[in-house]
């Protein structure tokens, strides 16, 4: 355990009387609506930090990658913060941004939440001001120079009316000794929230239309007024997001804070977590109208289509959703290295949940912390995990890019394996491990070096009916190693090796493959095969045939998956029957 108190000249003396306030929620509560303009003033004036761009070329983190530093603020919500800190440990260093360090320590240690915390040594205590506890909005980003050089953080003006938590950026600066650069002072000031953005790592970044409204004309933040173009042009120089490459979407209706946490997750460069609501409810309509506008309309940094996962929103105990319920969601969740942590709100939602997570993610620890509960209901103030936590990467990144492979039909060619390597002091050796069967280990097959960083390898070809799994593993001249996917080997990429003559005769039609949880007492996931682009028509009915639910009718989302929410269904056995004009599939369904 280390204890850092910043000297009095950094720590921030708040003109408004707001500092250590606790409970703050996530939106802009009216009480705060006429503190804006001394705010706004003030913040002008700040210019802390760096305030011109960088006169380098930049790279923003993407949040899989290896983290030295968690940090958060010890205000509201201390039991989640609790198991927060009990799971990080074990990954990297957790700072916690406090009023009172001793405090917080009796709290680690006591029997609530859990029990003691046995081991605090990666924990610093941070004593400085704050005003809130949602640390992923006013923390600082990470920037790299030259993709791999050197580490820079980066503080944007916070678009709430809470000066200390919008000073937090240069108190962890301060801390850790990085340097600052800072989007605070015109003609280089940018209104923007961490809730609100996702970088991929290679240059493109996501985010709602928040972003433009709160630097438009209509901003209650900002001093000056930028358009589309004008927003772009900023995070290409501070942040290194590309020109065509800043993905900007609808805000959702009910969706009260506007960031795209709450319902969306980059898990790689390529693959989209997507939170999905029962068909016509809620956001699930804008919502489903974003995703097909970004997919449609963009390539994944490869020049290939994104890969969507779904994975349900949970209704409330009463069965209901936004605008009559809080916004639940497991998309809000933090990547620590080999640690994922996820929100989570009743058994029946999260088994599901979990369980998607799992595939999508194999090999990551992942960690459930309930949001839900009586007395730590985080996500009634419109927030959950990812919201009150912020990452600081590694000084020295070793960056791998790889597109994994698909499934195939090859049998006789070997499989080519080309990854994007680097690091500050070059690569001396890279290897792609694989294998047919993870139980009986890897074999290596060295890299070589194509030119610059690119760097190949050629899997052996196998036959029909294979499933081949591999990582890449790659050492620097400077001694440091890594892997990626970062949890190999436990974790790793997997692809088929398909029969060409299993897809031969007459097409059939939609075929139910699982249902799971099956019995369920709420969110049902159900995978279908043989779908294609036809009409599918899911339904479920009772006993004496009648239709009581209308799960789909109409094409598919592409990884043949549907949800339902039974919860509001009578306990009993149900039929489920997809069908499409090609055929039709029936299996049982128990309501618990």
């Amino acid at each position: 355990m280390r204890s850092i108190l910043l000297p009095l000249s950094i720590l921030l003396t708040s003109t408004l009387a707001l500092a250590q306030l606790e409970g703050l929620p996530h939106v802009l509560t009216p009480a705060e609506l006429p503190l804006i303009p001394e705010y706004k003033a003030t913040r002008a004036d700040a210019g802390r930090g760096i305030s011109t761009p960088p006169p380098f070329a930049v790279r923003t983190m993407a949040e899989w990658e290896e983290v030295q530093t968690l940090v958060i603020t010890w205000t509201s919500y201390t039991g989640i913060l609790k198991q927060i800190v009990r799971a990080a440990v074990d990954e990297c260093e957790v700072m916690i941004a406090c009023s009172n360090p001793s405090t917080v320590e009796s709290f680690l240690l006591n029997s609530q939440y859990g029990g003691p915390i046995d081991n605090l040594d990666n924990v610093t205590y941070l004593t400085t001001s704050f005003n809130s506890v949602w640390q992923r909005d006013y923390g600082a980003e990470c920037i790299y120079m030259n993709e791999v050089d050197s580490l820079f953080l980066l503080d944007w003006i916070y678009n709430r009316p809470r000066p200390a938590d919008d000073a937090m950026a240069d108190a962890i600066a301060a801390a850790k000794g990085i340097n600052l650069y800072s989007t605070t002072t015109a003609p280089y000031d940018l209104v923007h929230t961490g809730g609100n953005f996702m970088a991929d790592g290679f240059g493109t970044a996501f985010s709602s239309n928040l972003v433009l409204d709160e630097n438009g004309p209509s901003g209650s933040f900002n001093t000056t007024v930028r358009d589309a173009a004008g927003v772009d042009d900023m995070m290409q120089q501070f942040m290194g997001i590309a020109q065509g490459r800043y993905i900007k979407m609808e805000t959702l209706p009910y969706d009260g804070i506007h960031h795209i946490d709450m319902h969306m997750k980059l898990l790689d460069e390529e693959t989209l977590l997507i939170g999905q609501f029962p068909a016509g409810t809620s956001d699930g309509p804008q919502l489903e109208q974003n995703v097909e506008y970004v997919t449609s309309t963009y390539n994944s940094v490869f020049g290939t289509p994104y890969r969507v996962v779904r994975i349900p929103m949970p209704s409330s105990t009463g069965g209901a959703y936004p605008p009559s319920a809080s916004y639940r969601t497991f998309a809000n969740n933090l990547f620590l290295n080999k640690t994922v942590l996820v929100p989570t709100y009743r058994e029946q939602y999260d088994t599901t949940a979990m369980r998607i997570l799992h595939e999508s993610l194999p090999g990551y620890r992942i960690v459930g912390i309930d949001c839900d509960n009586s007395d730590q209901n985080i996500i009634s103030a419109s927030g959950a995990i990812h919201c009150i936590t912020k990452c600081i990467g590694v000084d020295d990144p070793l960056l791998i890019k790889h597109q994994r492979l698909s499934d195939t039909y090859e049998t006789v060619t070997p499989y080519s394996v080309d990854a994007y390597i680097r690091h500050k002091t070059g690569i001396a050796s890279a290897e792609v491990y694989w294998t047919t069967d993870t139980t009986a280990g890897f074999s290596a097959v060295p890299m070589t070096l194509v030119s610059g960083n690119d760097w190949t390898a050629a899997i052996p070809a196998q036959p029909a009916g294979s499933f081949v799994y591999y990582y890449i593993h790659a050492a620097a001249n400077g001694g440091k190693e890594q892997v990626r996917p970062i949890v190999a080997p436990h974790g790793w990429w997997r692809f088929e090796v398909l029969d060409i003559n299993a897809g031969i005769g007459e097409a059939a039609g939609p075929s139910i493959s699982e249902v799971f949880p099956n019995p369920t007492e709420g969110i049902v996931v159900i995978d279908l095969a043989h779908v294609g682009r036809d009409r599918v028509r899911i339904a479920l009915h009772d006993a004496t045939g009648r239709e009581v639910m209308r799960i789909q009718d109409g094409p598919l989302h592409a990884d043949g998956r549907a949800f339902a929410d039974l919860s509001a269904l009578p306990s009993g056995a149900y039929l489920l029957v997809a069908e499409s004009a090609r055929g039709r599939s029936v299996t049982k369904l128990v309501r618990r």
